[in-house]
């Protein structure tokens, strides 16, 4: 009999891993035979084990996750007790790794799913990327390329494997952000599940979401510029000026103009253009070089 491990066991669509019932007539086939091709786990449980049951949905989630690597047999060692007796197992859950044929690891209890991972890469090599990982992958430099509608194709296609994902919600709105599709990207980012709304990517995409917003009103970059060339102390059309530069993609001179202002007035509009590079560097994230630079720049004002 096999049981398919779909969503609830953890494995990506497509990726469905077969978890076989052993018995002794078939533990050749199913065990000894089958290892020549690739590692087996065998599962020795029975239905009055507690352990049995807190391990089983654990092993089966990091065995679907192996992408076929090794596969899962189990054996209920109250119908078919003689293998268990002949390997030598006092106590169960125990999970035995055949290899070759030959039984060539083990271990005993409900151990966490760190520890059954470590088992199996030990046995079997460290795994791959997973689909969502590849299709992020491809999502960033379609991106980086500019290519909005296929970045959205592979964004929605890591949602398709897990809807909460926030690396592809926050990376879908940011799509709809670069394409002017503002609503769009906010509802969106209404997916984000409660827990994780405090996740680096989404406050990077709420940031972009709010500059966005906030460039749609700013005027025309001439006007503000004669603004100050007429009065260097118009903040306001300083600040102005570094929303419409960093909406252009201007952002090391966004930058310099903010940070002009905090030079000249650190307690303007209540500390609005200290803020204000904060959300710059909240959306262009952490390791940008311009968000290093602009925090180092920003630093030497603050504390000179």
């Amino acid at each position: 009999m096999e049981t398919i491990i779909g969503a609830s066991g953890g494995a990506p669509a497509g990726k469905a891993e077969a978890v076989i019932d052993t018995t002794t007539e078939t533990f050749m086939a199913d065990v000894i035979d089958a290892s020549k091709d690739r590692p087996v786990l065998v599962d020795f449980w029975a239905e009055w084990c507690g352990p049995c049951r807190q391990l089983a949905p654990v092993l089966e989630k990091v065995v679907a996750a192996s992408k076929g690597r090794v596969k899962l047999v189990k054996m209920n060692i109250d119908h078919y007790p003689e293998i268990a007796g002949q390997l030598g197992i006092r106590s169960i859950p125990a999970v035995v790794a055949f290899k070759g044929g030959q039984p060539v690891d083990a271990f005993m209890g409900a151990v966490p799913e760190s520890k059954i991972v470590a088992f199996i890469e030990k046995l079997a090599g460290p795994a791959g990327p997973s689909v969502a990982d590849e299709l992020l992958g491809a999502a960033e430099a379609a991106m980086e390329a500019g290519d909005y509608p296929a970045a959205a194709e592979a964004f929605a296609a890591m949602l398709a494997e897990d809807a909460a994902d926030v690396r592809a919600i926050a990376g879908l709105a940011e799509c709809y952000i670069a394409a002017g599709e503002l609503e769009h990207a906010e509802q969106t980012l209404a997916m984000v599940p409660v827990n994780k709304q405090n996740d680096a990517a989404v406050a990077r995409a709420k940031a972009k979401l709010e500059l966005a917003r906030n460039a749609g009103s700013l005027g025309d970059a001439l006007e503000l510029e004669a603004r100050l060339e007429s009065n260097p102390d118009d903040h306001q059309a300083r600040f102005d000026l570094a929303l419409l530069l960093n909406a252009h993609d201007k952002r090391e001179a966004a930058v310099d103009a903010l940070i002009e202002i905090v030079r000249r007035d650190r307690t303007w509009n209540e500390d609005g253009a200290r803020k204000q590079l904060v959300t710059f560097f909240d959306a262009w994230g952490a390791k940008d070089p311009l968000t290093v630079a602009g925090r180092r720049k920003l630093s030497a004002v603050l504390f000179r």
